[in-house]
């Protein structure tokens, strides 16, 4: 699990290096292509599978790179008054040229082109900022080269962003990890919330992961109410992967599982063992039983109807190790039905599973 935090900080890192591929040109003038369109809202036909968005005040704006040895984009959702100098009327417009500026503190984006029908493209060029070069040197980040300052005004890492991780002990980060944590939100609010939770100067990758999966301090909050207190960093984001949520706690909580693990609840996650399938084994007269059997019931295709069948056949309550053991080794309900018919009496699960094991009455 650990590795899959590492991971997903390094295909962060690893798009910011294709990235910079793109623009290697030493000394070249940053700049490429833009397009935006209206954001969709899902309904009605369209190319996108939707219709232009109410909010008209929220564009897709997306921004590429080519180089003869790859390709780089960055796309997000903008407000319209962010495009500093874009008339909004442009969107609306039947054909119409534009000019507009998207100022971030490490420097300026300059686009031009034109708009038809509310869809926009064009060419952009970037020109760093003087002063947040300077002051970031002074801040441990001297000699950024020209792409890495592109990629500080696409990701918005500002001065300010820089001082405030400091002060919660994140000093000198490597730009990568910088960029990681803009574009999955990694913010030092939500630093500081996590801290209030126990997690003190988590690893960033370790954030990252919190965000991307939607560890919120809210989502950590309702498990440690429901008495996951104090989990481990992988096993509040095996939580999310897995869907452990505190509805699903509170499910088998009303069922009587109030002391499962961590491990276990996950792995019921993992292999199906829902409330619902819980609920029906309680009904056929399996209650409360151990997380381990559940996983092994689900593993090993022990279901309600199997059970049912079995009882129909005179076997009312089979112990679950034994319900297992007829599952692995195929002791089907014709098998039993075969086997009863040729004998006068009526044999024991043990010794169902034994013919199977050694080809008997087949």
């Amino acid at each position: 699990m650990k590795l899959m935090l590492r991971l997903a900080a390094a295909v962060v890192a690893l798009a910011t290096l294709v990235f910079v591929a793109a623009g290697a040109e030493t000394g070249s003038k940053i700049s490429g292509t833009w397009s935006i369109e209206p954001v969709r809202d899902g309904v009605g036909p369209s190319k996108h599978g939707g219709e232009a968005s109410k909010d008209a005040g929220l564009v897709n704006l997306e921004i590429r790179r080519r180089s003869a040895h790859s390709n780089w984009s960055s796309g997000e959702t903008v407000p319209v008054s962010a495009l500093i100098g874009l008339d909004p009327k442009a969107l609306r417009a039947g054909s119409a040229p534009v000019r507009f500026e998207v100022r971030r503190d490490a420097g300026v984006l300059r686009f031009e082109g034109s708009f038809r029908e509310g869809e926009g493209a064009g060419h952009f060029t970037f020109d760093a900022d003087p002063e947040y070069v300077a002051e970031m040197a002074r801040m441990g980040y001297a000699g950024l080269s020209d792409d890495a300052l592109f990629s500080a005004a696409v990701h918005d890492v500002s001065r300010t962003f820089v001082r405030e991780l400091a002060a919660l002990g994140y000093v000198r980060l490597p730009l990568d990890d910088l960029f990681a944590m803009r574009i999955h939100g990694v913010t030092p609010k939500f630093i500081a919330e996590i801290k209030t939770l126990g997690y003190e100067h988590l690893p960033v990758d370790e954030l990252v992961a919190f965000r991307i999966h939607g560890a919120t301090p809210g989502y950590i909050r309702g498990i440690a109410d429901l008495g996951y207190r104090n989990l481990a960093p992988h096993a509040i984001v095996a939580f999310r992967i897995h869907g452990v949520t505190p509805e699903f706690v509170k499910a088998l909580r009303d069922l009587g599982y109030r002391d499962i693990s961590a491990d276990d609840i996950v792995a019921m996650r993992i292999h199906g063992a829902t409330e619902t399938f819980v609920r029906d084994l309680a009904s056929l007269g399996y209650e409360r039983v151990p997380a381990d059997d559940l996983v092994a019931m689900r593993i090993h295709g022990v279901s309600p109807d199997f059970i049912r069948e079995l009882k129909s056949l005179g076997y009312p309550h089979v112990p679950v190790d034994d319900l297992v053991a007829m599952r692995i080794h195929h002791v089907s309900v014709d098998f039993i039905r075969r086997v009863e018919a040729r004998r006068s009496e009526k044999p024991t699960p043990e010794e169902l599973v034994e013919m199977k094991i050694h080809g008997s009455d087949e």
